[in-house]
C-alpha cells in the first residue's frame, strides 16, 4: 500500500477506524480538530456513528453510554476539555467500560495555549477524577505509532474492559510524515457484560455505586488487581543503555528531539543511552529497574515543569542519581542544547546531583 503523508492527528483517526471504531463522539478544540473532520467524513461511510455534541461533557457521558454497549467507541480532546472530562473518566474507569480517549495536549495550566506541551502527564497517568483509579496510558513519538497505538488501544480497552487514553500534543499532532496505514485485524473478547438489551437472556446491570459492607473495597481491590496485570503491556524504547555512565529518557514527541542529541552524544564517544516510555501508565519500571546503578546517572527531559521525573524516580529506587531538564510549555528545545546537557552531566562529580 502506498504511504500516506498525513498529520499525527489524522494517523490517529485513521488507527481508530482501522480497529474497528463505529462511534465518535467529540468537541472542537485546536489542536486536535482533524481528528474530528476525518471521524465526521469516513465514519458514516463504514455504517458508524459520528455526533459533534454540545461540549466536551456531553461528549463523553455519550461516549459512556455507547461503550455500555460493547460497542468500538473514542472521544478526542485537548487538554482543558479533557479536564472537563475528568468526573466521567472515574465513572468510566469504575463501571470498567471499554473506551478510548485521546489528548493531544496543549499548554497550561488554563487555556495556556496552542504550543506543544507535555502537561497532561500527571493528568493522564495519576487519574484526572476522584477515587482510586487510573486509565491504561500509551504515548506515540511518530506517526506511524500514532496510528499503531491507537488501533492497539481498542484491543487493549476491550481485553481489560478499560478505558485507554493516547496522550500525544501539538507538535506531533500537527506535523505531517509519511504513514503506512496496513490492515488491522482486531481482536475479539466476550462481552457478556455488555447492555445490549435482555431479550431471551437475563438482564445485566452496570454500577459504580456500591453500599453494601464491604462492597466498595471488594470493587477498588478488583481494579487494582486488574491494573497490577496491566504491566505485562508495558513498552518501551531502549537505545545504546549497554555500559551507558548516563541514560537519557524522554517521552512523546519530544524524544524524537532528544535521540538526535543522544546520537550527536554517542558519535563523540560519550558513554551515553537513551530510554522512552512508550507506555505511560503502568509505567514500565522493568525497563529502569536493571539499569539502576550507582556508576549510571538518569537525565529526564520533558516539555513540561518536571513530571514523569517522579516516575522515573520511583522506578530508580534511589539506586542512581535522576537529574530534570524541564522546558515549560511553548518553549521547545533543540538538540544542541540538550547535548550541551549531556556533557555537563557527564562532567559533574556525582555528589553534585541530587536523585
Amino acid at each position: 500500500m502506498k504511504p500516506l503523508l498525513v498529520k499525527g492527528s489524522e494517523a490517529i483517526a485513521l488507527g481508530a477506524l482501522a480497529a474497528g471504531c463505529r462511534c465518535y463522539f467529540g468537541y472542537p478544540i485546536t489542536p486536535q480538530n482533524e481528528i474530528p473532520e476525518l471521524m465526521a467524513r469516513e465514519l458514516p461511510k463504514r455504517g458508524g456513528v459520528f455526533l459533534q455534541a454540545e461540549s466536551e461533557l456531553a461528549a463523553v457521558n455519550m461516549l459512556l453510554g455507547a461503550a455500555s454497549t460493547g460497542v468500538r467507541a473514542m472521544t478526542s480532546s485537548s487538554s482543558p476539555g479533557i479536564s472537563l472530562m475528568a468526573e466521567t473518566f472515574s465513572y468510566l474507569a469504575a463501571l470498567e467500560l471499554p473506551a478510548v480517549v485521546v489528548n493531544v495536549s496543549r499548554g497550561g495550566p488554563g487555556l495556556g495555549g496552542i504550543e506543544a506541551s507535555q502537561g497532561d502527564y500527571f493528568q493522564a497517568t495519576k487519574g484526572a477524577g476522584h477515587g482510586d483509579y487510573h486509565f491504561l496510558v500509551l504515548s506515540p513519538a511518530s506517526i506511524q505509532e500514532a496510528y499503531e497505538l491507537t488501533a492497539r488501544a481498542f484491543d487493549l480497552a476491550e481485553k481489560y474492559r478499560q478505558p485507554v487514553m493516547i496522550l500525544t500534543d501539538a507538535l506531533l499532532g500537527q506535523m505531517k510524515e509519511p504513514l503506512k496505514a496496513r490492515k488491522i485485524k482486531p481482536r475479539t473478547y466476550p462481552k457478556d457484560w455488555a447492555l445490549t438489551g435482555a431479550r431471551g437472556r437475563p438482564g445485566r446491570i452496570l454500577r459504580s455505586l456500591y453500599l453494601g459492607p464491604g462492597e466498595l473495597r471488594a470493587r477498588n481491590e478488583l481494579l487494582q488487581k486488574k491494573y497490577r496485570a496491566m504491566r505485562r503491556e508495558v513498552r518501551a524504547e531502549v537505545f545504546g543503555t549497554e555500559g551507558a555512565q548516563l541514560i537519557v529518557c524522554a517521552f512523546g514527541s519530544l524524544t524524537r528531539i532528544v535521540k538526535e542529541a543522544v546520537q550527536k552524544a554517542r558519535e563523540e564517544g560519550y558513554p551515553v543511552g537513551y530510554l522512552r516510555p512508550i507506555t505511560l501508565f503502568p509505567f514500565p519500571e522493568r525497563y529502569f529497574a536493571p539499569l539502576a546503578r550507582p556508576e549510571t546517572r538518569f537525565l529526564v527531559v520533558e516539555l513540561n515543569c518536571g513530571q514523569m521525573v517522579e516516575d522515573v524516580k520511583l522506578a530508580v529506587c534511589g539506586k542512581a542519581e535522576v537529574e530534570l531538564l524541564a522546558f515549560p510549555p511553548s518553549d521547545l528545545p533543540t538538540p544542541e542544547e540538550i547535548y550541551q546537557r549531556i556533557k555537563k552531566c557527564l562532567r559533574k562529580p556525582r555528589s553534585s546531583l541530587r536523585s
